[in-house]
């Protein structure tokens, strides 16, 4: 079945430039790639560099964590990586109003949850009724449904679900991993509980979870309902999913080397070479959204300066970190959206590389070299402490070199690294003056959930021009009049430095050559449920 047509927004919304990138080896996506007819059985075996510390999908942010997690649930839509459009998977059709408030899905018959309960219109308004109630964890979700004012079912397979004010963003957030939809009893535990289980109705289901150490899933039997863009329609073809966690990247390398595990996470510049000599294939796609850079806390005196946040930007050489740290695939921010992301508009002229101008900005607002060469005012240290965790193996390496560009003009970048699981109650406390982060997004109010001051406001934003544009762009129905609102975000973050951007994130995995199947979504997650291994 095709779902029905709708509201024009879409077309446009959902119209960014994603695409696979792949650096050797057969192409993701057909089943049957460079391998012939898909074999049943066996384990992937899939070595990532951490864990938040929790299963359920709509509580995880984290990559490595999203790549397990995702195999757990099914979500109403799934969007197309290559053309950006919504197609049918739990849902058949939709329809939204013309004020973009009500979207009325009907669902497909005959969805079980692995506990055998079925997924039903009931199901489902439990999951978004729930949602807003949930802790930090659940940031993502949270701002799918800004504005919820409930869900009204009409019969078992069709419901409406309804904003207090347009929302335009919500139906690309149906597709997403934070809006997966979970059994009904899962639903009704705590948000802890969740963390250690949950049940879903995708084709995996939790088989082992120890915390920091590995995650193991399980072939569904009977599933028989995946998104329109799966290759197959039946069971999954693997066995089971072995997610192991390896914070050494060159551990994680060289297990795939040896045949110890058959797909790693996080690839850095000096993992391709030996990966492509050894016929490994690499599997590349940019992440849309919120690209990777320096996320202030604006309540901190130190980085309220604007002098202070103009030079720390401007002496930050980023063509020089993507060539020294990341992957031939990568390419430096240019806006605090990637490119690959609707609606975002080149800013790389409020970007540039200057510590000619950086020292004179800092100069010209009392900052005065000391005998080390880092600057202090009225006593105080130019220091600017940045809280990262290890989640990428390229972070801390791109932190360091972030830390020598910006002592160049005498700002004293101090790196702390975090546990992973600590993250969020961290940014909801604000005990941070900077944090190295991104999200990843296919849609521009990525920028309003991370940003708006009315929201959650993990950086403190006071309320200004840039609120204007975000809760603007977020009630816009025409995609012309959006993406025009969206570049006047983009411009007024870029011009008053409220967030550095520094690197466009990209997901490079390395693969065994008898693995096949692995595909990228829209937002470069992981779909396993055609993924097979040959002999």
């Amino acid at each position: 079945m095709t779902a029905r047509p709708r509201h024009p927004l879409i077309a446009s919304v959902l119209a960014a430039a994603t695409f696979v990138v792949v650096a050797c080896g057969p192409a993701t996506g057909p089943a049957t790639a460079a391998g012939g007819a898909p074999q049943s059985g066996g384990t992937l075996r899939f070595a990532v560099s951490s864990d938040q510390g929790c299963l359920d999908p709509q509580q995880v942010a984290s990559t490595d964590s999203i790549y397990s997690a995702r195999q757990i649930v099914d979500s109403l839509t799934d969007q197309d990586p290559r053309s950006g459009a919504l197609v049918p998977w739990l849902a058949t059709d939709w329809q939204i109003s013309p004020d973009a408030r009500n979207y009325t899905f009907t669902l497909r018959d005959n969805v079980t949850f692995s506990d055998g309960t079925p997924l039903d219109a009931a199901a489902v308004k439990a999951n978004l009724d729930r949602i807003p109630q949930l802790g930090l964890r659940a940031q993502l979700p949270k701002a799918y449904l800004a504005g919820y004012a409930g869900t009204t079912v009409e019969s078992p397979t069709r419901f409406t679900v309804s904003f207090a004010q347009p929302n335009v963003q919500f139906l690309q957030g149906t597709s997403t991993h934070s809006l997966g939809i979970l059994s009904p009893a899962t639903v009704a535990t705590s948000e802890d509980e969740r963390c250690s289980t949950v049940v879903g109705s995708g084709p995996f289901t939790v088989r082992d979870y120890v915390r920091n150490s590995s995650i193991t899933l399980a072939k569904r039997p009977g599933y028989a309902w995946p998104s329109s863009l799966s290759t197959h329609q039946g069971e999954a073809f693997l066995d089971s999913l072995d997610f192991r966690i390896v914070p050494e990247s060159g551990v994680r390398t060289g297990s795939l080397l040896s045949g110890e595990v058959d797909a790693i996470s996080t690839i850095g510049e000096q993992d391709e070479a030996p990966l492509t000599a050894a016929g490994a294939q690499l599997l590349a796609r940019p992440n849309p959204g919120l690209v990777l850079g320096l996320g202030l806390n604006l309540s901190q005196p130190v980085v309220a300066d604007p002098a202070v946040r103009e030079a720390l930007s401007l002496a930050i050489d980023r063509q020089q970190i993507v060539d020294a740290i990341y992957p031939s695939q990568t390419r430096p921010a240019t806006s605090v959206l990637a490119s690959t992301t609707p609606s975002f508009a080149d800013q790389s002229a409020l970007l540039g590389f200057d510590t000619a101008r950086a020292v004179s900005l800092l100069d010209a607002a009392g900052w005065t070299p000391g005998p080390d060469g880092i600057r202090t005012r009225n006593g105080t240290r130019l220091a600017v402490p940045v809280s990262f965790v290890s989640n990428f193996s390229t972070n801390k390496p791109a932190l360091e070199l972030v830390q020598q560009q910006a002592k160049v003009v005498g700002i004293d970048v101090q790196l702390r690294e975090v546990p992973i699981s600590t993250v969020a109650a961290q940014l909801q406390s604000g005990d941070f003056v900077a944090n190295w982060a991104n999200l990843t997004r296919a849609d521009p109010d990525i920028l309003r959930s991370s940003f708006a001051s009315s929201g959650v406001n993990t950086y403190r934003f006071p309320q200004g021009p840039l609120d204007a544009s975000l809760t603007a762009q977020a009630s816009e129905p025409d995609p012309a009049k959006r993406a025009a609102i969206v570049a006047q975000a983009q411009e007024i973050m870029a011009r008053d430095k409220y967030y550095l951007p520094v690197v466009e994130l990209t997901t490079v995995l390395g693969v065994g050559a008898n693995v096949h199947g692995i595909a990228f979504d829209a937002a470069s997650r992981v779909q396993l449920h055609d993924t097979w291994k040959s002999q």
